[in-house]
């Protein structure tokens, strides 16, 4: 596989529960619904959820990448949750895939090999990635049909 020279790689960090919501809604909402991650991204880029627990904060430890994304519009938006939870989204195409624990990652990674302390990066929330760590992720993440249609996608600008 080889990646898009005009994509970027993201990581987001977000619980798992959270994570099912985005998928079958179709978006990404990082950050407790702020639009600064968001604006980061472009079309045809691809974002990774990491999800350190089940539920936001009184979950499970989990420690594994739960969801892939592509970017499919250049639109930030508003989505009303609640009458005071008003977050920002943005759509993205998601992947079937399997979840992953880090653990089994954590010496292949650049971001995270030989570092006792790899959990850092994580606590921004959200961080870019290079395409070699991406491939990495996703080839664990992916059954080989789906990897296939991301090697075609990769090999295109969408």
């Amino acid at each position: 596989m080889k990646p898009n020279q005009d994509s970027r790689y993201w990581i987001g960090v977000v619980s798992a529960s959270h994570v099912n919501v985005a998928v079958e809604g179709g978006f990404a909402q990082l950050c407790h619904g702020k639009s600064a991650m968001l604006r980061q991204m472009s079309p045809g880029d691809w974002m990774i959820y990491y999800s350190p627990r089940t539920e936001i904060s009184t979950g499970k430890p989990l420690q594994a990448f739960t969801a892939i994304g592509q970017i499919i519009d250049d639109r930030v938006y508003q989505y009303q949750m609640s009458e005071s939870f008003v977050p920002f989204r943005r759509d993205l195409r998601y992947l079937p895939c399997r979840e992953v624990k880090i653990a089994t990652l954590l010496d292949q990674l650049s971001f995270t090999r030989g570092n006792r302390n790899w959990g850092f990066p994580f606590r921004k929330g959200h961080f870019e990635i290079g395409a070699e760590d991406f491939m990495m992720i996703t080839s664990s993440m992916l059954e080989d049909e789906t990897q296939s249609l991301l090697d075609i996608s990769l090999s295109h600008k969408c």
